[in-house]
């Protein structure tokens, strides 16, 4: 789906564009996809299944695979030739991505940063041995760097399928030295290799309505576009390696020990984690490194992609997750080194199985049977299994900003597995509908996890300083994953940070969170687009929201509102009020400064002189309330109601604030009244309130205590990027450099050496 730049309704006016429907900036409905946004009559989607086969030398780090493809051609087209993904050819010598970006010299750089800038030879990729249909006839095949055309010989017919075969090698690239989301970690102390296999076999691209052929190149960055089917994958390693993987071990009985296997179906019934694999064992493992090998046969169904770890240096914990999930208890299990036991053994599988309740609540229950977390010293997901950090030091201890850090990685990548794994979005081409989405619900199983936790992303005021920067380093939520200069910021805090305002200040938890899970539940094992998404929280929540996805997905103003100016109105109809502000008013205005230079003078005026000038109006006291007035308004007084009572007596005082709009994104108005008796009030200005002046509004409100001062988005829930303009009184904020000097580090945050350490020794 392309879509074009922002479009104005009325450009140069000062309404009738932030608040029009998103019309020709989003696709539109169809037989496939409703203007509802849920999956049409005609919607379909294709299938692929895997048999495959797999070996790891773990002498020669090189992994060789056979694979027999069926693929299911759903869709009303008939297909001439199929496009595959050969993902791992990004580490290729000669790969795009290694040429494609600048590259500039600084009069100080290391030998490493120079070694990088000369070309290597290191032959990685995927090397194709064979391609064949299912009676072993060779196919015709086209490699365009990460992507695979293979020609059928006959057009595959609608509702038909085929199958081929594959077989390939590649050498497994070093991911610590070379990047990247898989590879293998090499351990110099007990010279053993982790291997964390992943985007290693040719994947089918996928055939959609919306796109056609997904083929658009892998470069590292954006992720994957992927079909959802039915593996059995037998994976040989050495005879002394744990194999954890997408879906259920089928043979554990062959590829445990006794007691492991005993300890396995311990783990089933149990209510903490139980090693499987113990810390000892492991150890032991490290040190003999056996020759012969095992195959460990796994079987996944329903599963868009395809991951596993093997090593001798796993530790292997479980346990089942037996509340929380409606009609699934899964196994939640996690994978570790010796490194990593201080953390992993006490958090991670709990972690696991925090995260899968939390976002089975907000999305929908958890349907696999499995969810793993492995500690490889990175971030990563697929389906039933992610790749995480986390390691304590030599002594065992580890920093706070650690131990959050850890916690917030597997949370995050175990919750993938709702968002791509099952809410299936193409990621190549969306980034925040896999990595926004899923930051959000991160955020939400963090709060639930510790009354303080440490979230990064999600509050409003942490995503102001990305919004207030120059608009030459801004892109709209809506870009390609390539073409984003911020990465972070853009495709997971901003997206995060705007549903998070969403649910808290636009709609309220019960509208979003019933519009966010039926978006789940339409779109679990499909193919989503943005517009999906767009649609179904507004056709599930009755709230006009293409204003807010206008400015938050698809520009790149920021939130500045300024509280401008206040005005106080007070009535003042009692005749005896009247009349002494009359007074008053009559006073001030023969009050010039010559008049007091008169008086200071004691100037002698000719009245004064003259008595004989002086008249009825000299004596006359203009000020005082006649009978006939009071009368008047005592008949007029009785008629009124209490209400009205309270007004004419000067009881309600009325307020009239003017807001601007500086930043340019419309958002509602929260206004924080703070009373001279202490207490405060809070009211709420819908957004709709700019949709005739987009850059300056005025409201009244009355008020029937006395205001001392007023203050606009006091939970900083709207991602103001300028708060001194915010109240009235002005109140200006301290700078950072004042605020640095005066707090203590924040929480979460590892200052200086590690506080765990330093207790331990103080102890010793």
């Amino acid at each position: 789906m392309f879509l074009q730049a922002q479009i104005f309704n009325n450009p140069g006016s000062n309404h009738g564009n932030k608040f029009e429907q998103l019309g020709t900036l989003i696709t539109d409905p169809n037989i496939f996809r409703t203007a509802s946004g849920a999956p049409g009559a005609m919607y379909w989607q294709q299938k692929a299944d895997y048999v495959i086969d797999v070996d790891i030398d773990d002498e020669n780090q090189l992994l060789k695979g056979s694979e027999t493809v069926t693929y299911f051609n759903n869709s009303p087209d008939p297909l001439s030739y199929l496009w595959l993904q050969l993902d791992d050819n990004e580490h290729a010598d000669d790969a795009e991505n290694k040429r494609f970006d600048e590259s500039s010299l600084r009069a100080r750089m290391s030998v490493e940063q120079l070694n990088k800038l000369v070309p290597a030879e290191k032959g990685y990729g995927v090397n194709i041995k064979k391609v064949v249909d299912a009676a072993g006839k060779e196919l015709p095949y086209t490699i365009n760097y990460t992507m695979m055309r293979i020609d059928l010989i006959m057009p595959l017919k609608p509702g038909s399928k085929f199958v081929f075969k594959i077989d390939w090698d590649l050498k497994i690239n070093n991911r610590i030295e070379e990047g990247g989301r898989a590879g293998y970690e090499y351990f110099a102390k007990d010279a053993n290799y982790l291997y964390t296999i992943a985007q290693w076999y040719p994947r089918m691209a996928v055939y959609s309505d919306f796109q056609g052929w997904q083929n658009k190149q892998f470069t590292g960055r954006g992720e994957f576009a992927l079909v959802f089917g039915d593996y059995k994958v037998n994976i040989t390693v050495p005879a002394d390696h744990i194999v954890g993987s997408t879906g259920e071990c089928q043979n554990y009985p062959n590829v445990l020990t006794a007691q492991q296997l005993a300890r396995w179906r311990q783990s089933q019934v149990a209510d903490e984690p139980i090693e499987i694999v113990t810390l000892e064992e492991a150890r032991d493992a490290m040190t003999k490194k056996s020759k012969a090998k095992k195959t460990w046969i796994y079987e996944a169904k329903n599963v868009r992609d395809f991951a596993f770890v093997s090593s001798r240096r796993l530790i292997w914990d479980a346990m089942k997750v037996r509340e929380g999930i409606e009609n699934n208890q899964p196994m939640a299990m996690s994978y570790y080194g010796p490194e990593a036991y201080p953390l992993y053994r006490r958090y991670s599988t709990k972690v696991v199985a925090h995260t899968l309740k939390v976002y089975s609540k907000y999305t929908i229950s958890y349907p696999y049977p499995v969810a793993i977390s492995v500690e490889a010293a990175n971030g990563m997901e697929y389906p039933m299994i992610c790749f995480n950090y986390g390691r304590a030091d030599e002594f065992g201890t580890y920093s706070e900003a650690t131990k959050y850090g850890m916690i917030g990685v597997i949370i995050h990548e175990v919750g993938h597995n709702f968002f791509p794994m099952i809410v299936n979005s193409d990621e190549r081409q969306w980034t925040w509908m896999d990595e926004g989405l899923n930051t959000f619900v991160q955020y939400l199983t963090e709060q639930e996890w510790e009354k303080d936790y440490p979230s990064r992303r999600g509050p409003a005021h942490k995503i102001t300083d990305y919004m207030k920067l120059p608009k030459d380093q801004l892109e709209p939520i809506m870009t390609n994953s390539e073409n984003i200069v911020q990465f972070g910021p853009n495709a997971y805090a901003k997206p995060a940070t705007a549903l998070n305002i969403l649910r808290e200040t636009v709609m309220g938890r019960t509208l979003f969170d019933f519009a966010f899970k039926e978006y789940a539940k339409r779109w679990a094992f499909k193919h989503p687009t943005p517009a999906d998404f767009f649609r179904t929280m507004e056709d599930a929540s009755a709230v006009d929201l293409d204003w807010f996805w206008r400015g938050w997905f698809f520009g790149t103003d920021a939130v500045d509102i300024s509280l401008d100016n206040v005005v106080s109105y007070r009535m003042n109809f009692h005749p005896e009020k009247i009349q002494q502000q009359n007074k008053m008013e009559y006073e001030e205005d023969l009050n010039n400064i010559s008049r007091q230079r008169n008086l200071a003078e004691h100037m002698e005026y000719l009245v004064d002189k003259d008595t004989s000038l002086l008249d009825f109006y000299n004596k006359w006291d203009r000020f005082e309330v006649t009978p006939k007035q009071k009368k008047e308004y005592d008949d007029f007084y009785s008629k009124l109601s209490n209400q009205e009572k309270e007004i004419v007596d000067g009881k309600i005082a009325f307020y009239e604030l003017t807001f601007s709009n500086r930043g340019g994104l419309v958002m509602p108005i929260i206004v924080e009244w703070n009373y001279t008796d202490g207490t405060k009030e809070i009211d709420n200005v819908p957004a709709y309130i700019w949709r005739k002046n987009e850059n300056q509004v005025q409201k009244v409100f009355a008020k029937r205590k006395d205001v001392k001062f007023i203050r606009i988005d006091p939970y900083r829930e709207t991602a103001d990027v300028d708060e001194n303009n915010n109240t009235w009184p002005r109140q200006y904020q301290s700078s950072r450099f004042e605020l640095f000097r005066q707090q203590q580090s924040a929480r979460g945050e590892s200052v200086g050496d590690n506080p765990m350490r330093e207790a331990q020794i103080r102890q010793q």
